[in-house]
């Protein structure tokens, strides 16, 4: 049997550095690669071509939940398990329906992440048993039945940046990150706000916190 090769998306290093020791430790797993930024997952994912990629669900400059939606369209051969701190019901349908094998909670032992690593690598979908085994049909099929929202209307950029915007970044600060000018970023701001019908950044803040994008308070 070939090795499952991973690579590890989490913005803090001692994690990274916990979830490597585990994985390598269990007979025929790889880490092959750690990505620290949100945006950077994709280049590593296309140029690593891992098993999986065990990402968590908030990382910098690019959420888990879009990240998912680029691999999965993108590289459709590596499996993505989400490793997250939220139960909520939103996040897991909003990464079933983006493309997620599986959702853990980093609550999780180790066993259960091993297996979890396992049995998304061998294409089957997986669960953490706190949000119930038996929910997993019943997770997919509301993924899969959502009615696309006004979301589904933006560009990439568009969700890089309406996920920026809402997690505090200035203008300026969105410019440098995605290497675009100031005024390509203030264009891309009203042109989001049009789609989604927001009015002010208040109302841009409660649409990624309904989205998913954002976290919700336990």
């Amino acid at each position: 049997m070939s090795a499952v090769t991973i690579v590890l998306a989490d913005d803090h290093p001692v994690v990274r550095q916990g979830l490597r020791t585990l994985l390598e430790a269990e007979a025929g797993f790889s880490v092959i690669g750690e990505v620290s930024e949100g945006l950077k997952v994709l280049e590593a994912v296309t140029r690593l071509k891992p098993s999986v990629l065990v990402l968590d669900i908030m990382m910098p400059d690019l959420n888990g939940l879009e990240v998912t939606r680029q691999v999965s369209q993108q590289a459709p051969n590596t499996r993505v398990l989400i490793l997250s701190m939220y139960q909520n019901e939103a996040y897991v349908l909003e990464a079933l329906r983006n493309g997620a094998t599986g959702y853990i909670l980093k609550s999780a032992g180790g066993e259960l992440l091993t297996e979890a690593v396992r049995t998304v690598a061998a294409g089957r979908r997986y669960l953490c048993p706190s949000l119930s085994e038996r929910a997993i049909d019943v997770y997919v099929q509301k993924a899969e039945n959502v009615p696309l929202d006004d979301y589904e209307t933006l560009t990439l950029r568009e969700r890089e940046i309406l996920y920026m915007v809402a997690a505090g970044n200035r203008n300026a600060e969105i410019a440098e990150k995605l290497s675009i000018s100031a005024r390509t970023v203030e264009v891309h701001r009203t042109r989001i706000m049009q789609k989604l019908a927001l009015r002010t950044q208040a109302d841009l803040i409660r649409f990624a916190l309904r989205r998913g994008l954002l976290p919700l308070e336990e």
